[in-house]
């Protein structure tokens, strides 16, 4: 378990405080004060980050209404001792299927729906493997509170097709990961995957 670093607890903190001020708050310096709280958290995650200062404010300013943790949602699609991974453009590494959850959809159907366009994977969603609080399995600073859901999911059949997400897909066993996209997939998810997958009566686990 890693412990969350003090100044992003401060800075995700301030920026939970201004952005429900913003939200709830009708008097013009009460929201001046808010925006200028959100900008010290901005400044804060700028410092102490690789994230661009713009990028940091287009996230924050594009929040509203009470802070609640985003949903990361994985497939864990099994084949024997190996695990479906998928090539991320945005940064050449490799992860689970998945992402964040739309609010349209349910469980079920993201998960569907994110195999299927990231890795042209027909699937069934079987069962919950895990559910985490993100920050407690990272050391990688996140601007949000995030749960990770891990599901595990039954192949029907794959035909990868170019996308704008993804290049390449493949099976791995264990000993064989590429290099992994740790804020979305680490070595610890897949080795819990592939140790539940043995497991009938699995547990799920969570924080």
């Amino acid at each position: 378990m890693k412990d969350e670093l003090k100044w992003l607890q401060y800075a995700k903190k301030l920026q939970a405080i201004a952005q429900a001020g913003l939200e709830y708050s009708k008097d013009k310096y009460d929201i001046e004060r808010f925006e200028e709280i959100r900008d010290i958290s901005i400044d804060i995650m700028h410092n102490y980050t690789d994230i661009e200062h713009a990028k940091i404010k287009e996230l924050f300013a594009s929040e509203t209404g009470y802070q609640t943790p985003k949903i990361d949602v994985r497939a864990a699609v099994l084949k024997e001792d190996r695990i479906l991974l998928i090539k991320e453009k945005i940064d050449g590494l490799w992860a689970m299927p998945g992402g964040w959850a739309d609010v349209d959809c349910s469980l079920k159907e993201n998960l569907i729906k994110e195999a299927m366009e990231e890795a042209g994977a027909e699937i069934i969603p079987q069962r919950i493997l895990s559910l985490e609080d993100a920050k407690k399995h990272s050391s990688l600073p996140m601007p949000y509170g995030i749960y990770k859901i891990i599901v595990q999911c039954r192949l029907v059949k794959i035909n990868f097709k170019k996308n704008i997400e993804t290049s390449e897909v493949g099976f791995f066993s264990l000993d064989e990961l590429p290099a992994l996209s740790l804020g979305r997939t680490t070595k610890e998810h897949i080795k819990m995957a592939l140790e539940t997958n043995e497991k009938p009566f699995h547990e799920a686990i969570f924080d």
